[in-house]
Parts: structure tokens; C-alpha cells; sequence
């Protein structure tokens, strides 16, 4: 199971990708899927299930901006996360 962290510009994802790796989080940002971003114009952090807590821990601590984060359960697709 992995994590997007959808972010609105390839400037923030990346943002937000350096502060998770600099915190210990293995991160890596992709453009965000179709489903979840309809007009195809926002970036993604894919992270690992098991560093969800950490992540936010990090952006809660940054104060970095996002859009949302969805969660991809293997033949469902992409739901958001409710926190």
C-alpha cells in the first residue's frame, strides 16, 4: 500500500519530497494520477505506507502546503485520506 501527498506545482511536491527525505522518509515525486487530479496539472509524493505518521509529522512541522493525500489499495484505485 503506498501514499500520494498531492501537492499543486512540481515546486511544492518537490518541496515537500526534499523536507520528507531530509527527515528520513524515502519519497518520490511523480505527476499526480488521473483520477485523482482531473485537470492533470498537480504533482505527487509517493511515500510508503509505513512512513505515513512520519510524513505527517513533517508537514505538519514545515508547514508545507498540500492539496491531499490518497491512499492506492491494490485493485481499488486511489481514495483520499480522511485525518
Amino acid at each position: 500500500m503506498v501514499y500520494l501527498i498531492m501537492c499543486r506545482s512540481l515546486t511544492y511536491a518537490q518541496r515537500v519530497a526534499n523536507a520528507l527525505e531530509r527527515s528520513g522518509v524515502p519519497a518520490r515525486v511523480l505527476r499526480s494520477p488521473g483520477e485523482i487530479s482531473p485537470a492533470g496539472c498537480s504533482y505527487s509524493v509517493k511515500i510508503a505506507a509505513r512512513n505515513l505518521a512520519r510524513a505527517l509529522t513533517v508537514l505538519k512541522e514545515t508547514g508545507l502546503p498540500y492539496l491531499g493525500i490518497y491512499v492506492n489499495t491494490a485493485g481499488y484505485g486511489y481514495r483520499e485520506v480522511e485525518l
